[in-house]
């Protein structure tokens, strides 16, 4: 029976009288099956009515409700009066009376606010946000203070963490070596700026995609390609670069349709999608698209460096040339470029000089920018090209020559000066980019989907389900991506973004809009944003707006026993999500409850103390030094903006689920475990947060307390019971009257709870 598609009707069909012969036993053919219990007649006639109705394969699934026009539905007239203030809220409600379930009350305003600037801007209410909000009479307060929050410069901090989790971003490369990537944050600013000027999101799209071929593509434009280069690099000796240069354009093509599609096109990769109508042939043609990108490190100067390192630039230039002069390495570079050269176009004929030649493609910056500049004539290198491969010849010539002569042209001794002498003058700020390869390659199929294999040439397209591209650059395919021909991104994008509102997504599988993915709780209210998203300009802002002044938002979270047999999931939003914070945001709110937070935003990545041990389990690691602690004011900023290095990451973000970038991640898990207790009671982040909240207010100030940490007063009980907790720590520590451990004690209790650590 071989190429029988159960799935595909022309096959089953075709294939329908033998596989009924054979389990009718109505033939001389042997019976199927051959051994065991035969099938019943009832059964047999199951099995004929199965594949006389059989799908139509492929073409049945194209009718796949995600893959149709995005049609804008009329919001739905209910029957309960003076409920709903939007359209969102007449969806819900809707589907809540057909269910005959009533919406929960409204919460406390203490608990809105808290709500608000936990989604909004991910920090807790300040005490004088609190007085002022609840003393604010006027009817459109909680408006005021959404808008408040949305025009926030910590606004950008906030959303940039899910959608960089989207675009597996990190500070390192991964792999064996994980060399650090300095100017890795520079992408990262770009997406919290993005989010903080409420950049129509189809444009956040085409410069992430394809920037760097806008015409007069902007610096900005260019950062923002940074995007493409979250992937991870194989930096270790003896790797096939080729295959390498494919995983990461794999990486790129399953990237970008996981963030913008909602579609697991990876599954393509080596053969047709078993489910999605997705062919082997459209994956490849999508791949195309990003077939020609190059890694490309840029200068892009940040405010007020052009005109310090202009004044110094000629001064640096002769300086950095007299070095390079006295040491003689033009002459010997040149020699050594001709053999390097040489050995690339005959490997194995002199294996030293291969390693040397592996060497220049796995350590010059850019991955494989080595091999590329030294093609180049001399007289055809940017500065920045010719500099690039001088300082890597001066370090590393030993791999061409051996130690001995490396160090009698004293080459370790000019590399110290070099390094000295950038340190001594003003440099300009550089990113992580890309550019498209000046000569394009042809596409090919991938057999199964090994490199090593072609198969037909394929050239750009986009998946034949959907309406075709016009164009075959990555240009074209970004602005596809937010065409009104493609129905997936816009419904894609609401969805994520109604996921940090709620907890889950209308579609609960975020990163699968396929046939295998979870049908819409809320069609019709997806289609309804989906299109005001558009509507509205692709602005981000005003789509959270839309949601967070709902009344469906703003819902009480409790518990309900009459929803927990007919809506365990809250899928339907009778009631808010209690929904517990993500592994940033844990830390942040227990350093601004201890007054300690630095609240500075964008920049380069810190590294505050982590448990002994941690940075020494990464490959050839001997000590610690390769995490040296940020100064006293950097290590207690916020949790976005922790260095996150892929082998050994910072081990609270991962005990609280952040995840682990190697591929893009459209929802994180929630979990609890046992390690989460031990890191909130014993992990010196929070014992110093509990020392300083204890210090920022007045012992037995309970109500002080109970606010600073989780923004309303104690209730009765909550006094009684942590009263009693006070007067026995004052107890155990009698002899010491003065001592604020006591107090210390009670407030690292209320950043031990449940509700410390969750958004209600």
């Amino acid at each position: 029976m071989k190429g029988l598609r159960l799935d595909k009707a022309e096959s089953a069909l075709a294939a329908g009288s033998l596989i009924l012969t054979r389990v009718s036993g109505s033939s001389d053919l042997p019976v199927m099956p051959p051994v065991g219990k035969r099938l019943t007649a009832d059964e047999v006639a199951v099995l004929r009515k199965w594949i006389e109705g059989a799908p139509a394969g492929a073409a049945a699934r194209k009718k796949h409700w995600a893959f149709e026009p995005i049609a804008k539905p009329a919001a739905p007239v209910t029957r309960t009066a003076g409920w709903a203030r939007n359209e969102v809220d007449a969806f819900i409600l809707a589907r809540l009376e057909r269910e005959k379930i009533q919406p929960s009350g409204e919460a406390e305003k203490t608990t809105l606010l808290r709500r608000l600037s936990l989604d909004l801007v991910g920090l807790p209410p300040t005490m004088v946000e609190i007085r002022e909000y609840l003393a604010d009479a006027r009817p459109d307060a909680y408006e005021r203070t959404v808008d408040r929050l949305l025009a926030s410069v910590h606004f950008g901090e906030r959303w940039a963490r899910p959608w960089l989790d989207r675009a597996r971003y990190a500070d390192s490369d991964g792999y064996e070596k994980d060399w650090v990537r300095p100017w890795a944050w520079r992408y990262r600013d770009y997406v919290i700026n993005a989010f903080n000027r409420d950049m129509p999101f189809d444009r956040f799209t085409i410069d992430q995609i394809a920037g760097d071929l806008l015409p007069d593509a902007t610096v900005e434009q260019k950062i923002a390609t940074g995007f493409h280069r979250n992937t991870l690099t194989n930096r270790e000796g003896g790797i096939d670069n080729e295959q390498f240069r494919f995983e990461s354009t794999i990486d790129r093509t399953n990237t970008v349709s996981a963030a913008w599609l909602g579609l697991t096109t990876g599954c393509a990769q080596c053969h047709d999608h078993k489910y999605d109508p997705i062919r082997q042939k459209d994956y490849f043609s999508l791949f195309a698209y990003f077939d020609n990108v190059e890694e490309a490190d840029i200068e892009a100067p940040r405010a007020g460096e052009m005109e310090p390192y202009l004044a110094k630039r000629d001064e640096y230039r002769a300086t950095r040339g007299a070095l390079l002069k006295e040491y003689g390495v033009p002459a010997v570079q040149a020699t050594w470029e001709r053999d390097m050269l040489e050995a690339a176009a005959n490997p194995g004929k002199r294996t030293d000089w291969d390693l040397a030649w592996d060497c220049l493609l796995k350590l010059t910056e850019g991955g494989w920018d080595g091999a590329r500049i030294m093609r180049k004539a001399e007289s055809d290198r940017t500065e920045r090209e010719r500099d690039t491969l001088t300082d890597h010849f001066v370090r590393n010539y030993h791999f061409a020559v051996g130690q001995k002569k490396f160090r009698e042209l004293k080459l370790p001794e000019l590399d110290k000066k070099l390094t000295a002498l950038k340190v001594e003058y003003p440099r300009l700020s550089e990113a992580m980019a890309v550019a498209e390869a000046a000569n394009p390659r042809v596409t090919h199929l991938k057999v199964r989907g090994d490199y090593r294999t072609d198969g037909m040439a394929v050239k750009p397209a986009t998946l034949a389900v959907l309406p075709a591209a016009q164009g075959s650059t990555r240009l074209d395919l970004a602005r596809w991506i937010v065409s009104k021909e493609n129905p997936l991104t816009a419904r894609v994008t609401v969805n994520w973004i109604w996921q940090e509102i709620y907890g889950r997504g209308i579609v609960k599988s975020t990163d699968d809009f396929g046939t295998r993915g979870d049908p819409p709780s809320h069609p019709e209210l997806l289609d309804w944003m989906a299109s005001r998203f558009v509507e509205d300009g692709w602005s981000t802002k005003k789509l959270i707006r839309l949601m967070v002044t709902s009344s469906t938002y703003r819902q009480s979270s409790n518990s309900r026993k009459d929803l927990d047999a007919v809506d365990p999931g809250n899928a339907l939003l009778a009631r808010q999500s209690r929904l517990r914070l993500p592994a940033e945001l844990i830390r942040d709110n227990a350093l601004t409850a201890a007054g300690l937070l630095n609240t500075d935003v964008g920049g380069r990545s810190v590294r505050p103390p982590q448990p002994a041990g941690v940075a020494d389990a990464g490959y050839g690691k001997k000590d610690s030094s390769s995490w040296v602690v940020s100064d006293q004011r950097e290590r207690y900023r916020r949790g976005l903006y922790i260095h996150f290095q892929r082998a050994t990451p910072y081990p609270l973000l991962m005990n609280f689920d952040a995840p682990r970038t190697t591929a893009a991640v459209c929802k994180r898990e929630r979990t609890n475990t046992p390690l989460q207790a031990l890191n909130l009671l014993n992990d010196p982040v929070f014992v110093e947060a509990a020392e300083g909240l204890a210090a920022s207010t007045t012992p037995g100030d309970f109500d002080a307390l109970f606010l600073r940490a989780l923004g309303r007063k104690p209730t009765p009980q909550d006094r009684t019971r942590m009263e009693a907790y006070y007067t026995k720590q004052r107890a155990i520590r009698e002899r010491d009257p003065q001592s604020i451990a006591p107090w210390t004690a009670v407030a690292s209790v209320l950043l031990n709870l449940d509700e410390f650590i969750t958004r209600e």
